[in-house]
């Protein structure tokens, strides 16, 4: 279950148009969400609370296995419609499988004048939080430059961080502090992110490119005429269809990093395949006289929703690849495999992340905005319509999710919503393991309100 903070963090960039998906850093995001949920450890509270639509607050507490809390404080420049626990959409507050949408290039703030002068500012997100009793402070600071180019600065302070003898003989005076800094430029087709550490002074950039055409606004189908309409009307991928396989779109990127205090560096390189959604809108969005081309159309046919993903270190001589796939409406499996070249250890990891409803109609066009993405205008003809995100009317109660791998760990989990409450539940066993099978339990609590 995402946070409060990320929660809010996410409402930002949507509000500001933002895409974060974008980010070589997500790359793996669609098989991560299956394969590598984090299950709560012992039991967590937070309660957080919206008293205006710019200030946010927060408040957590671990009970199990130690005490300690929390105090967080969000202040966003723009108004966030943040939801209440009982009211927000689950998969909004959830890690999950999804095929995202094409890529597409920011769009700034439209400008106000006031009296021939400009007088919008840019918007920024400020983010603090206290723990408590170590004393530790995290810090958020994101503002956005111009439409394609955002910046973020986040600064760690713990005051009770260990040290060695040596390292206080050298002037540290047993605080652990550090500055980072990230400038990300997002033009739909590249997205590079540059970042700068103070405390090792490390330097990085992260590039990924998007291979085919961006997305683009739909056009107004009243504006054009019955021929016109009809000629236009076909698939996002009909120009380069081809009978069987998967049709979809490549993005690739890599990282570099460079260290000078620690005379280290690192690098990696990326690769992702990406199923397209259909493109068939719902047909109540079609008009009469222009819905016989999509059914006439011998290149319109349905495929799985499928996210295939490659990873590698040369340095580390790690390699990774992930395939996941959507095989129902409810139902998300997925598989990985790790691979070091130096010493040939290897890891074999399956998921599945299956959706609970708590009731089951007749399959309609997509009347149900449960899954619609609300960052993205609604869907048109022109529109690339995610069949994952088109469902049947179901009020969707949480969802389980599961993994397995070689290392004989095994983690179970249930994420949903229990009146106004937003509920985590999970396990992690040790299957080889007779004197201690259960290595991990824990509960997660989460109730936020607005107004």
């Amino acid at each position: 279950m995402h946070p409060f903070a990320s929660y809010v963090l996410r409402s930002y960039y949507r509000n500001t148009g933002w895409n974060e998906d974008n980010l070589y850093a997500n790359l793996t995001r669609s098989s991560n969400a299956i394969l590598d949920f984090t299950v709560p450890r012992g039991i967590h509270f937070s309660i957080s609370k919206s008293p205006n639509p710019l200030f946010k607050t927060s408040y957590s507490m671990n009970a199990l296995p130690s005490l300690n809390g929390s105090l967080g404080y969000i202040f966003t420049s723009c108004d966030l419609d943040v939801k209440n626990s009982g009211d927000v959409r689950i998969k909004d507050m959830i890690d999950r499988f999804k095929v995202y949408d094409q890529p597409r290039r920011p769009e700034g703030k439209e400008e106000e004048w006031l009296a021939g002068e400009r007088v919008d500012a840019r918007d920024y997100l400020l983010y603090g939080r206290l723990y408590i009793p170590t004393g530790r402070l995290d810090a958020l600071y994101s503002t956005r430059l111009s439409p394609t180019v955002q910046a973020m600065v986040a600064a760690i302070s713990d005051p009770r961080s260990s040290f060695s003898s040596s390292e206080r003989s050298r002037g540290n005076n047993g605080s652990n502090s550090n500055v980072m800094f990230s400038l990300q430029h997002d033009t739909g087709k590249w997205c590079t992110e540059y970042t700068w550490s103070a405390e090792d002074g490390m330097w990085g950039i992260r590039c990924l490119h998007n291979f085919g055409k961006l997305w683009t606004p739909a056009v107004d189908l009243t504006e054009h005429s019955d021929k016109h309409t009809s000629r236009k009307l076909k698939r996002v991928d009909e120009e380069e269809a081809m009978e069987g396989g998967l049709k979809g779109r490549i993005s690739a990127g890599a990282e570099f990093y460079l260290s000078a205090k620690e005379k280290s560096a690192g690098v990696s390189a990326g690769i992702r395949f990406t199923t397209l959604p259909d493109a068939t809108p719902p047909s109540f969005q079609v008009p009469s006289s222009a819905s016989s081309p999509i059914h006439s159309n011998p290149h319109s046919f349905s495929q799985p929703p499928t996210t295939i993903t490659a990873l590698f270190n040369p340095m580390l001589g790690h390699i990774s690849a992930a395939y996941a796939a959507g095989v129902s409406k409810d139902l998300s499996l997925c598989s990985r495999f790790d691979f070091n070249v130096y010493s040939y250890e290897s890891e074999w990891t399956v998921g599945a992340e299956w959706w609970t409803r708590r009731s089951k109609t007749k399959p309609t066009v997509d009347t149900d905005t449960d899954d619609v993405d609300p960052s993205l205008p609604t869907p048109t003809l022109f529109a690339p319509v995610n069949p994952l995100e088109c469902r049947d009317n179901g009020d969707i109660q949480g969802v389980v999710k599961a993994r397995a791998s070689t290392t004989t760990d095994v983690s179970l989990m249930w994420e949903g919503r229990i009146r106004n409450l937003l509920v985590s539940l999970g396990i992690v066993s040790n299957l080889s393991s007779r004197a201690k099978p259960i290595k991990a339990i824990g509960l997660e609590l989460s109730y936020f309100s607005s107004g």
